[in-house]
């Protein structure tokens, strides 16, 4: 597969779910229009047009906000008394800023500006919302967001983004990067930190060398995550057989042998009370579904009540003898004779075994098997049992 170049949002995406990206990036499907996005997208280009000022001086308030009631987008909002309330609430929110910022305004060194890196030929490509020149001679990054929460020092720390950004801008002027900073639009708050040092420039190119290569490699796997179910749903083998076979219907379903699926779900559901009793039949009905879902590319079937999700889990672990080739000339095989779970997880978190050698023997995990399992739960919504 070619890989065309790829940007952080697509990152992002692959890495919290690659079907939905496969589905998006590749497929081509479209996204239904959310309403935090056209929010968030007009008070980015009103922030934009406030410090593109050709003047020397920022626009006059009731400027600004002229301009935001051209770029308004309307799209998403899934009713005009939300939309009415979101439009004025982004009022105040400018008002704000511009009592914040027209006092001490200078011209940033760019504004979105555009960049292709290359990281061992993998192309990245994206937007830089802002880049000030500091006093030092350095430069200070600005990537504006309108999420709803503040962010915390662990968000700030280990996004990806800002890290990429710093790759960016260093390539582009040559200086260092000395301040990395997420502006929290609703609260007009700057949330900064200092630039990523080396290592963790390093760990940046890695993440994308390997998104990419899962991404030529074809691996589209579907992720479950807190933003389920996506506008993918219907093509998520978590949650496509709702839409091939509604749950109000059952009668319509595809047979398994002997059983429909919604039928075997509730039936595993009873036979687990009876664990005892009915352990064979509990074990048929399980393998029964699992056949099912493997034929149909299903992770979920649903019954009236409740819901099994099928899953290949993988057990990993460590080849005695590769591990022993790298640690023992490190002085450091004895630590973990014998492959002791406790102990590589231990030197694993060893601050003083150099990083080097924790990351090639974390690289030697394998996969050493792999077994089918069910997960049962009550559908939400379903009506508790008599």
């Amino acid at each position: 597969m070619v890989i065309r170049p790829l940007s952080y949002t697509q990152i992002s995406l692959y890495r919290t779910c690659p079907l939905q990206y496969k589905l998006q990036y590749i497929d081509g499907l479209k996204t239904g229009e959310k309403w935090y996005f056209s929010f968030g997208t007009t008070l980015h280009n009103c922030v934009e047009y406030f410090f593109k000022a050709n003047t020397g001086a920022p626009p006059e308030l009731n400027d600004l906000l002229r301009y935001y009631e051209q770029k308004w987008l309307s799209a998403g909002y899934e009713s005009a008394e939300e939309e009415a309330r979101y439009k004025q609430y982004g009022r105040e929110i400018l008002t704000q800023f511009w009592e914040i910022h027209q006092a001490d305004f200078r011209r940033p060194v760019a504004l979105e500006k555009g960049f292709l890196l290359d990281i061992d030929g993998i192309k990245l490509r994206g937007y830089i919302d802002r880049v000030d020149k500091l006093s030092s001679g350095g430069l200070a990054i600005v990537d504006y967001k309108s999420h709803q929460e503040l962010f915390t020092n662990d968000y700030l720390e280990n996004d990806l983004q800002l890290t990429i950004y710093q790759l960016a801008a260093q390539q582009l002027w040559g200086l260092p990067v000395e301040q990395l900073t997420l502006y929290h639009l609703r609260s007009n708050t700057p949330c900064s930190c200092p630039p990523r040092d080396d290592a963790r420039l390093e760990e940046a190119r890695q993440i994308v060398l390997a998104t990419a290569a899962d991404i030529a490699a074809a691996k589209f796997p579907a992720t479950e995550n807190q933003y389920c179910p996506c506008d993918f749903a219907a093509h998520c083998p978590f949650y496509r057989h709702l839409y091939e076979t509604p749950a109000a219907d059952p009668a319509t379903q595809a047979q398994l042998p002997g059983l429909a699926a919604a039928e075997a779900v509730e039936r595993y559901a009873e036979l687990q009370g009876q664990i005892k009793e009915l352990q064979v039949e509990l074990d048929e009905t399980k393998q029964r579904i699992i056949e099912f879902c493997r034929a149909e590319g299903f992770n979920r079937v649903f019954g009236a009540s409740h819901e099994a999700t099928y899953r290949l889990m993988e057990r990993t672990g460590f080849s005695e003898a590769e591990v022993r080739a790298l640690l023992e000339p490190e002085g450091l095989w004895e630590r973990v004779a014998g492959l002791d779970q406790a102990r590589l997880k231990e030197l694993l978190g060893d601050a003083a075994v150099a990083e080097e050698i924790k990351n090639k023997l974390a690289a030697l995990r394998r996969v050493t098997a792999a077994y089918p399992q069910l997960f049962l739960k009550k559908r939400a919504g379903a009506e508790e049992e008599p």
